[in-house]
């Protein structure tokens, strides 16, 4: 489904949950952005009702509960609205773990560029009468860093809208420029990809998002093209990327009963008085690096140097992410 008709199908279930009494057509038109024409212009009415009617029909297979009558005895056309009491969302009950899980993928996603859709999410729920609480961390953290090209993909992802943008390979010094019709953005083993379709080498692959080297520029119009029915995006990185040879040896000071998660990827723990010593096997030390990173304060590397160096580089790039330009008078 396009943007455009999206925003319409919603701005219509806004309109029709706003009144009790039964709109005609002529109405909906006047009052529905995205329903505009001429009504002296039969071909153009003639569009206005196909669309209509097709929306409607859209709107009754998604279980939008649409009513059609008339506000009196003496309308002659037919009117439309949604009946508030089946459209509403029965009570949501939430365990009080399960609430805490919505709570960490708010989190999540409101460092990931999402925070309007995470924010619309909570409010959702706390009108429901669930209380969901976003600090709550269930014995784990989030990892809050994400890639900066992360939002621009999956928007392009989501309009159906090409994109470019250069890309490095450990094995090449120079990025090179890569077409790509994304189809999704997906996680595999702590590690964000896009995959979709190259226009240059005409095949699917998959793209590690920490490679991507400055911005991701969509090209083209949307709904460019159309992803495969049922493509495997998972399946897909899975079968490219292989197995990770893990020849690196880490060592990181971890504040007691704080990242779960390098917890669980340690060979070794060991208590210190400045903290859990954790010794962790590694074979990409940008991906240890940017995990180390998204702890904060709690986590501290220790070796070896490039490790160190590669966790300073990604704080330095979430500072410089998140600063805001000085105003000059």
């Amino acid at each position: 489904m396009s943007r455009t008709r999206t925003e319409r199908l919603v701005n219509l279930v806004i309109c029709l949950l706003s009144t009790r009494r039964f709109l005609t057509a002529a109405q909906i038109a006047a009052t529905v952005p995205g329903y505009e024409h001429d009504p002296s212009d039969p071909r153009d009415h003639e569009a206005f009702q196909r669309k209509f009617e097709r929306d409607k029909a859209e709107l009754r297979e998604l279980g939008v509960p649409l009513e059609t009558g008339t506000a009196s005895i003496f309308d002659q056309e037919p009117g439309y609205r949604i009946a508030q009491r089946e459209y509403a969302l029965p009570d949501i009950l939430l365990e009080p773990d399960e609430a805490a899980a919505v709570g960490i993928a708010a989190r999540l996603w409101q460092h990931a560029g999402l925070a309007a859709a995470a924010s619309s999410g909570l409010a959702k729920l706390r009108a429901a009468g669930v209380e969901v609480d976003p600090q709550a961390t269930l014995g784990v953290e989030p990892v809050v860093t994400v890639d900066p090209s992360f939002g621009p993909l999956t928007s392009a992802a989501r309009d159906r809208r090409a994109v470019t943008f250069k890309y490095r390979v450990p094995e090449v010094d120079e990025p090179s420029t890569r077409r790509l019709e994304p189809w999704g953005v997906v996680c595999w083993r702590g590690r964000w990809y896009v995959v979709g379709h190259d226009r240059d080498r005409a095949a699917t692959r998959c793209f590690r998002l920490s490679r991507i080297v400055g911005d991701v520029r969509a090209t083209g119009r949307p709904d460019a093209f159309e992803p495969p029915v049922g493509a495997d995006l998972i399946s897909h990185v899975a079968r490219s990327s292989g197995p990770i040879a893990r020849n690196g040896r880490a060592v990181v000071t971890v504040r007691p009963g704080r990242a779960a998660g390098l917890r669980r990827l340690a060979a070794s723990v060991v208590p210190g008085p400045d903290g859990d010593r954790l010794t962790i096997n590694f074979g990409d030390v940008d991906w240890l690096a940017s995990r180390i990173a998204g702890y904060g304060p709690d986590v501290r590397a220790d070796g070896p140097p490039e490790l160190r160096e590669a966790v300073i580089q990604h704080l330095k790039e979430l500072i410089a992410r998140h600063e805001t330009p000085a105003v000059t008078a």
